[in-house]
Protein backbone atom coordinates (compact mmCIF):
# COMPACT_ATOMS: atom_id res chain seq x y z
CA UNK A 1 0.00 0.00 0.00
CA UNK A 2 1.29 3.59 -0.48
CA UNK A 3 -1.08 6.09 -0.21
CA UNK A 4 -0.38 10.10 -0.26
CA UNK A 5 -2.48 12.36 1.47
CA UNK A 6 -2.11 16.35 0.98
CA UNK A 7 -2.63 17.87 4.01
CA UNK A 8 -3.06 21.92 4.87
CA UNK A 9 -4.91 24.47 2.07
CA UNK A 10 -2.58 26.39 0.66
CA UNK A 11 -2.55 29.92 1.54
CA UNK A 12 -4.08 32.56 -0.89
CA UNK A 13 -0.73 34.52 -2.44
CA UNK A 14 -2.85 37.56 -1.79
CA UNK A 15 -2.61 36.60 2.34
CA UNK A 16 1.43 36.40 1.85
CA UNK A 17 3.12 39.07 4.57
CA UNK A 18 5.27 41.41 2.72
CA UNK A 19 9.07 41.75 3.29
CA UNK A 20 10.46 44.69 5.44
CA UNK A 21 11.49 47.76 4.63
CA UNK A 22 15.06 47.94 5.47
CA UNK A 23 18.68 50.40 5.69
CA UNK A 24 20.98 47.53 3.86
CA UNK A 25 22.42 48.19 0.66
CA UNK A 26 21.88 44.45 -0.44
CA UNK A 27 20.62 41.81 1.14
CA UNK A 28 18.76 38.04 1.66
CA UNK A 29 16.58 35.66 3.83
CA UNK A 30 16.85 31.63 2.99
CA UNK A 31 15.31 28.95 4.80
CA UNK A 32 18.02 26.60 5.73
CA UNK A 33 16.28 23.64 5.50
CA UNK A 34 15.36 23.67 1.58
CA UNK A 35 17.61 26.79 0.61
CA UNK A 36 14.51 28.40 -0.74
CA UNK A 37 14.95 32.37 -1.24
CA UNK A 38 11.99 33.96 0.97
CA UNK A 39 13.31 37.49 -0.14
CA UNK A 40 15.94 39.87 -1.08
CA UNK A 41 17.42 42.82 -2.65
CA UNK A 42 20.21 43.07 -4.46
CA UNK A 43 21.55 39.80 -3.33
CA UNK A 44 24.24 39.28 -6.47
CA UNK A 45 25.82 42.59 -5.49
CA UNK A 46 29.62 41.96 -4.88
CA UNK A 47 30.10 44.42 -1.46
CA UNK A 48 33.23 44.57 0.77
CA UNK A 49 32.25 42.06 3.36
CA UNK A 50 34.42 43.17 6.33
CA UNK A 51 35.29 40.38 8.74
CA UNK A 52 32.83 38.36 7.40
CA UNK A 53 35.45 37.19 5.19
CA UNK A 54 36.81 34.91 8.85
CA UNK A 55 33.46 32.37 7.24
CA UNK A 56 35.38 30.97 4.91
CA UNK A 57 38.74 31.60 7.16
CA UNK A 58 37.08 29.06 9.67
CA UNK A 59 35.62 26.66 6.69
CA UNK A 60 39.29 26.13 5.55
CA UNK A 61 41.05 25.67 9.03
CA UNK A 62 37.76 22.81 10.40
CA UNK A 63 38.44 20.85 6.73
CA UNK A 64 42.18 20.84 7.44
CA UNK A 65 43.19 21.06 10.45
CA UNK A 66 42.74 18.84 13.54
CA UNK A 67 41.50 20.53 16.46
CA UNK A 68 43.29 19.44 18.44
CA UNK A 69 46.68 20.59 17.37
CA UNK A 70 48.58 23.37 18.72
CA UNK A 71 49.56 26.06 16.26
CA UNK A 72 52.37 28.84 16.89
CA UNK A 73 51.02 32.55 16.36
CA UNK A 74 53.21 34.30 14.27
CA UNK A 75 54.26 37.95 14.86
CA UNK A 76 51.11 40.07 13.70
CA UNK A 77 50.98 44.18 13.67
CA UNK A 78 47.64 45.42 13.53
CA UNK A 79 46.54 48.80 12.89
CA UNK A 80 44.80 50.70 15.96
CA UNK A 81 40.98 49.67 16.34
CA UNK A 82 41.29 46.13 15.05
CA UNK A 83 39.47 43.50 16.83
CA UNK A 84 42.41 41.43 18.36
CA UNK A 85 42.30 37.87 20.46
CA UNK A 86 45.40 39.50 21.75
CA UNK A 87 47.73 36.10 21.01
CA UNK A 88 51.60 37.18 21.69
CA UNK A 89 54.45 35.68 19.10
CA UNK A 90 55.77 32.21 19.80
CA UNK A 91 52.28 31.25 21.37
CA UNK A 92 50.87 27.58 21.25
CA UNK A 93 46.83 27.91 21.30
CA UNK A 94 44.43 25.04 20.37
CA UNK A 95 42.57 25.26 16.50
CA UNK A 96 39.64 24.79 18.72
CA UNK A 97 40.23 28.02 20.72
CA UNK A 98 41.33 29.50 17.66
CA UNK A 99 37.92 29.12 16.03
CA UNK A 100 36.25 30.73 18.94
CA UNK A 101 38.91 33.28 19.14
CA UNK A 102 38.21 34.15 15.37
CA UNK A 103 34.30 33.91 15.01
CA UNK A 104 33.17 35.60 18.50
CA UNK A 105 35.63 38.55 19.29
CA UNK A 106 36.31 38.06 15.25
CA UNK A 107 39.99 38.28 16.23
CA UNK A 108 42.21 39.14 13.38
CA UNK A 109 45.27 37.03 14.79
CA UNK A 110 43.59 34.38 15.06
CA UNK A 111 42.67 34.60 11.66
CA UNK A 112 46.33 35.12 10.61
CA UNK A 113 47.17 32.02 12.74
CA UNK A 114 44.66 29.77 11.40
CA UNK A 115 45.51 30.95 8.13
CA UNK A 116 49.55 30.06 8.41
CA UNK A 117 48.81 26.80 10.16
CA UNK A 118 46.73 25.66 7.13
CA UNK A 119 48.84 26.54 4.04
CA UNK A 120 52.33 28.23 5.35
CA UNK A 121 51.68 31.58 4.67
CA UNK A 122 49.38 34.38 3.83
CA UNK A 123 49.61 34.38 -0.07
CA UNK A 124 49.30 30.35 -0.02
CA UNK A 125 46.23 30.37 2.31
CA UNK A 126 44.42 33.03 -0.03
CA UNK A 127 44.90 31.27 -2.88
CA UNK A 128 43.17 28.15 -1.07
CA UNK A 129 40.40 30.67 -0.04
CA UNK A 130 39.36 31.66 -3.53
CA UNK A 131 39.99 28.21 -5.09
CA UNK A 132 37.19 26.76 -2.52
CA UNK A 133 35.22 30.23 -3.88
CA UNK A 134 35.30 28.56 -6.88
CA UNK A 135 34.43 25.21 -5.88
CA UNK A 136 31.50 25.92 -3.98
CA UNK A 137 29.97 27.53 -6.34
CA UNK A 138 30.50 31.65 -4.67
CA UNK A 139 30.53 33.42 -7.96
CA UNK A 140 30.25 36.93 -6.29
CA UNK A 141 33.36 36.34 -4.08
CA UNK A 142 36.65 36.85 -4.30
CA UNK A 143 39.18 36.91 -0.91
CA UNK A 144 42.64 39.53 -0.87
CA UNK A 145 43.28 38.52 2.80
CA UNK A 146 42.27 36.03 5.61
CA UNK A 147 40.86 38.55 7.73
CA UNK A 148 38.76 41.14 6.01
CA UNK A 149 40.59 44.17 5.36
CA UNK A 150 39.42 46.29 3.17
CA UNK A 151 41.01 45.79 -0.60
CA UNK A 152 39.80 46.22 -4.39
CA UNK A 153 40.06 41.95 -4.65
CA UNK A 154 38.00 41.46 -1.17
CA UNK A 155 33.88 40.93 -1.69
CA UNK A 156 31.28 38.98 -1.77
CA UNK A 157 27.40 39.09 -2.28
CA UNK A 158 24.40 38.02 0.41
CA UNK A 159 23.76 35.02 -1.84
CA UNK A 160 27.31 33.87 -1.49
CA UNK A 161 27.58 34.70 2.05
CA UNK A 162 24.23 32.40 2.67
CA UNK A 163 25.93 29.94 0.91
CA UNK A 164 28.83 29.38 2.57
CA UNK A 165 27.39 30.01 6.24
CA UNK A 166 24.61 27.51 5.38
CA UNK A 167 27.41 25.03 4.42
CA UNK A 168 29.45 25.81 7.49
CA UNK A 169 26.43 24.83 9.56
CA UNK A 170 26.26 21.85 8.56
CA UNK A 171 29.37 21.68 10.98
CA UNK A 172 28.11 20.76 14.63
CA UNK A 173 31.10 22.64 16.45
CA UNK A 174 30.70 25.67 14.07
CA UNK A 175 27.19 25.35 15.10
CA UNK A 176 27.86 25.22 18.95
CA UNK A 177 30.46 28.44 18.44
CA UNK A 178 28.65 30.62 16.71
CA UNK A 179 25.92 29.81 19.12
CA UNK A 180 27.95 30.94 22.22
CA UNK A 181 27.65 34.37 23.68
CA UNK A 182 30.75 33.98 25.98
CA UNK A 183 33.51 31.37 26.81
CA UNK A 184 36.81 31.14 28.38
CA UNK A 185 39.63 29.46 26.61
CA UNK A 186 42.27 27.71 28.23
CA UNK A 187 45.30 26.66 25.65
CA UNK A 188 46.81 29.81 25.09
CA UNK A 189 49.87 31.06 26.79
CA UNK A 190 46.83 31.97 29.93
CA UNK A 191 42.93 31.85 29.82
CA UNK A 192 40.95 34.25 28.13
CA UNK A 193 37.23 35.06 28.12
CA UNK A 194 35.96 35.87 25.44
CA UNK A 195 32.91 37.71 24.29
CA UNK A 196 30.50 37.30 20.97
CA UNK A 197 30.15 40.47 18.80
CA UNK A 198 27.01 39.24 17.62
CA UNK A 199 25.62 40.18 21.11
CA UNK A 200 22.26 39.00 19.36
CA UNK A 201 22.92 36.10 20.76
CA UNK A 202 22.32 36.79 24.05
CA UNK A 203 19.19 39.37 23.70
CA UNK A 204 17.59 37.21 21.06
CA UNK A 205 16.21 33.56 22.81
CA UNK A 206 16.05 31.83 19.28
CA UNK A 207 18.92 33.84 17.42
CA UNK A 208 22.04 31.54 16.82
CA UNK A 209 24.60 32.78 14.62
CA UNK A 210 26.09 33.98 12.36
CA UNK A 211 29.42 36.38 12.37
CA UNK A 212 29.07 40.11 12.33
CA UNK A 213 31.63 42.59 10.20
CA UNK A 214 32.67 46.40 9.83
CA UNK A 215 35.12 47.95 8.10
CA UNK A 216 34.67 52.24 6.70
CA UNK A 217 33.97 50.45 3.13
CA UNK A 218 32.19 47.74 4.03
CA UNK A 219 29.50 49.37 6.41
CA UNK A 220 28.12 47.13 9.08
CA UNK A 221 27.19 43.57 8.13
CA UNK A 222 26.07 40.82 9.71
CA UNK A 223 25.58 37.28 8.65
CA UNK A 224 22.19 36.35 11.53
CA UNK A 225 20.66 32.74 11.98
CA UNK A 226 17.70 31.88 14.36
CA UNK A 227 15.20 28.70 14.64
CA UNK A 228 12.28 28.73 16.00
CA UNK A 229 9.26 26.02 15.72
CA UNK A 230 11.45 23.67 14.02
CA UNK A 231 12.17 25.84 11.00
CA UNK A 232 15.05 27.50 10.75
CA UNK A 233 16.10 30.90 8.89
CA UNK A 234 19.60 32.54 7.69
CA UNK A 235 19.58 36.66 6.60
CA UNK A 236 22.38 38.16 5.21
CA UNK A 237 22.34 42.40 5.45
CA UNK A 238 25.12 44.03 3.95
CA UNK A 239 25.99 48.18 3.92
CA UNK A 240 24.07 49.05 7.02
CA UNK A 241 24.91 52.37 8.20
CA UNK A 242 25.47 51.47 11.98
CA UNK A 243 24.91 48.56 14.52
CA UNK A 244 21.43 49.67 15.69
CA UNK A 245 20.33 49.46 11.81
CA UNK A 246 22.21 46.06 11.49
CA UNK A 247 20.95 44.42 14.13
CA UNK A 248 17.36 45.99 13.58
CA UNK A 249 16.99 45.24 10.00
CA UNK A 250 18.20 40.83 10.77
CA UNK A 251 15.49 41.08 13.75
CA UNK A 252 13.06 42.63 10.82
CA UNK A 253 13.80 39.86 8.47
CA UNK A 254 13.80 36.97 9.93
CA UNK A 255 10.78 37.87 11.96
CA UNK A 256 8.94 38.41 8.68
CA UNK A 257 10.32 35.42 7.60
CA UNK A 258 8.78 33.09 10.56
CA UNK A 259 5.71 34.81 10.12
CA UNK A 260 5.53 32.67 6.31
CA UNK A 261 4.65 29.38 8.48
CA UNK A 262 2.26 27.63 10.42
CA UNK A 263 2.11 25.07 12.09
CA UNK A 264 0.06 21.21 11.63
CA UNK A 265 0.01 17.91 12.49
CA UNK A 266 -0.01 16.11 9.97
CA UNK A 267 -0.32 12.66 12.13
CA UNK A 268 -2.31 12.79 15.30
CA UNK A 269 -1.17 9.50 17.67
CA UNK A 270 -4.27 7.09 17.66
CA UNK A 271 -5.16 8.78 14.41
CA UNK A 272 -6.82 5.93 11.83
CA UNK A 273 -4.60 6.96 8.95
CA UNK A 274 -5.13 3.37 6.79
CA UNK A 275 -6.97 -0.32 6.74
CA UNK A 276 -5.85 -3.30 5.69
CA UNK A 277 -7.83 -6.20 4.64
CA UNK A 278 -8.06 -9.33 7.04
CA UNK A 279 -9.03 -11.94 4.33
CA UNK A 280 -9.16 -14.78 7.20
CA UNK A 281 -11.33 -12.78 9.46
CA UNK A 282 -14.73 -10.81 9.31
CA UNK A 283 -13.41 -7.36 9.20
CA UNK A 284 -10.51 -4.75 8.06
CA UNK A 285 -7.98 -4.12 10.38
CA UNK A 286 -7.57 0.15 11.05
CA UNK A 287 -4.25 1.12 11.15
CA UNK A 288 -3.43 3.82 13.29
CA UNK A 289 -0.33 6.02 14.38
CA UNK A 290 1.89 5.17 17.12
CA UNK A 291 2.61 8.71 17.69
CA UNK A 292 1.58 12.34 16.64
CA UNK A 293 3.96 14.63 14.38
CA UNK A 294 3.59 18.95 13.82
CA UNK A 295 5.82 20.24 11.35
CA UNK A 296 6.21 23.59 10.10
CA UNK A 297 5.35 24.52 6.60
CA UNK A 298 5.22 27.85 4.63
CA UNK A 299 2.04 29.08 3.62
CA UNK A 300 2.20 27.79 0.00
CA UNK A 301 3.44 24.45 1.02
CA UNK A 302 1.18 21.32 1.64
CA UNK A 303 2.10 18.43 4.09
CA UNK A 304 2.33 15.02 2.54
CA UNK A 305 1.34 11.66 4.20
CA UNK A 306 3.15 8.55 2.53
CA UNK A 307 2.12 5.06 4.00
CA UNK A 308 3.86 2.09 3.52
CA UNK A 309 2.03 -0.70 4.75
CA UNK A 310 0.11 -3.99 3.23
CA UNK A 311 -2.69 -3.93 1.78
CA UNK A 312 -3.69 -6.82 3.45
CA UNK A 313 -2.88 -8.87 6.35
CA UNK A 314 -3.68 -12.21 8.02
CA UNK A 315 -4.79 -13.21 11.45
CA UNK A 316 -4.42 -13.34 13.83
CA UNK A 317 -3.11 -9.82 14.72
CA UNK A 318 -2.14 -8.45 18.25
CA UNK A 319 -3.69 -5.02 19.18
CA UNK A 320 -0.53 -2.63 19.26
CA UNK A 321 1.18 -4.80 16.85
CA UNK A 322 3.17 -2.59 14.23
CA UNK A 323 1.98 -3.37 10.71
CA UNK A 324 3.17 -0.42 8.65
CA UNK A 325 5.00 3.45 8.56
CA UNK A 326 3.93 6.73 7.94
CA UNK A 327 6.39 9.37 6.55
CA UNK A 328 5.54 12.91 6.40
CA UNK A 329 7.13 15.12 4.14
CA UNK A 330 7.22 18.63 2.34
CA UNK A 331 7.94 18.97 -0.91
CA UNK A 332 9.85 16.10 -1.18
CA UNK A 333 12.49 16.24 2.17
CA UNK A 334 11.48 14.04 4.60
CA UNK A 335 10.34 15.51 8.10
CA UNK A 336 9.34 12.72 10.36
CA UNK A 337 7.50 9.15 10.25
CA UNK A 338 5.43 7.13 12.60
CA UNK A 339 4.98 3.60 13.00
CA UNK A 340 1.32 2.25 11.97
CA UNK A 341 -0.15 -0.06 14.45
CA UNK A 342 -2.88 -2.51 14.40
CA UNK A 343 -5.93 -0.85 15.63
CA UNK A 344 -7.92 -3.65 16.72
CA UNK A 345 -6.83 -7.91 17.58
CA UNK A 346 -7.77 -9.73 15.59
CA UNK A 347 -8.20 -13.87 15.11
CA UNK A 348 -9.07 -16.18 11.97
CA UNK A 349 -12.68 -16.34 11.76
CA UNK A 350 -12.55 -20.01 12.42
CA UNK A 351 -11.16 -19.66 15.67
CA UNK A 352 -13.28 -17.12 16.99
CA UNK A 353 -15.33 -17.85 19.98
CA UNK A 354 -18.85 -18.48 19.71
CA UNK A 355 -19.43 -15.15 22.08
CA UNK A 356 -17.71 -13.32 19.35
CA UNK A 357 -19.61 -14.80 16.03
CA UNK A 358 -22.70 -14.48 17.86
CA UNK A 359 -21.91 -10.77 18.66
CA UNK A 360 -20.84 -9.80 15.08
CA UNK A 361 -23.95 -11.24 13.81
CA UNK A 362 -26.22 -9.45 15.79
CA UNK A 363 -27.35 -6.20 14.30
CA UNK A 364 -27.11 -2.69 16.00
CA UNK A 365 -26.38 -2.53 19.74
CA UNK A 366 -24.74 -5.99 20.91
CA UNK A 367 -27.03 -8.37 23.02
CA UNK A 368 -26.50 -8.95 26.63
CA UNK A 369 -24.83 -11.50 26.73
CA UNK A 370 -24.18 -14.11 30.05
CA UNK A 371 -21.76 -17.07 31.65
CA UNK A 372 -23.79 -19.52 34.15
CA UNK A 373 -22.50 -22.60 35.28
CA UNK A 374 -19.72 -22.41 32.26
CA UNK A 375 -22.75 -22.55 30.07
CA UNK A 376 -23.65 -19.56 27.31
CA UNK A 377 -26.94 -17.97 28.01
CA UNK A 378 -28.11 -15.07 25.31
CA UNK A 379 -31.13 -12.47 25.65
CA UNK A 380 -31.78 -14.12 22.28
CA UNK A 381 -33.74 -16.88 24.67
CA UNK A 382 -36.00 -14.90 25.15
CA UNK A 383 -37.19 -14.80 21.98
CA UNK A 384 -36.83 -18.80 21.67
CA UNK A 385 -39.15 -18.71 24.56
CA UNK A 386 -41.71 -16.12 23.40
CA UNK A 387 -42.09 -18.48 20.05
CA UNK A 388 -42.81 -21.37 21.97
CA UNK A 389 -45.12 -20.07 24.45
CA UNK A 390 -47.13 -18.37 21.74
CA UNK A 391 -50.38 -20.50 21.34
CA UNK A 392 -50.59 -23.29 18.68
CA UNK A 393 -53.37 -22.45 15.61
CA UNK A 394 -55.28 -25.54 14.72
Amino acid sequence: MALAVTGGPVANAQAQPTPPSIDAAAWILVDAGDRTRLAAHHPAQSRAMASTTKLMTAYLAIRKLPLDRRLVAPPYHPILGESLLGLEPGERISVRDLLYGLLLPSGNDAAVTLADGVAGSIPAFVAEMNEAARRLGLHDTSYANPIGLDDPGEFSSPRDLAKLALRLRRDALFRRIVDTGSTTLHTGAQPRTIANRNDLIMRVPWMNGVKTGYTPDAGNVLVGSGTREGVTLLSVVMGEPSEATRDDDTLALLRYGFSRYRRETPLERGERVAAASVPNADRDLPLVAARSLRVSVRRDQRAEVSVDAPDSVLAPVKRGEQIGRATVAVEGQVIGSSPLLAGRSLVPASGRSLVARADDALPGSRGIVWVVGGCLVAAIVIGIALVVARPRRD
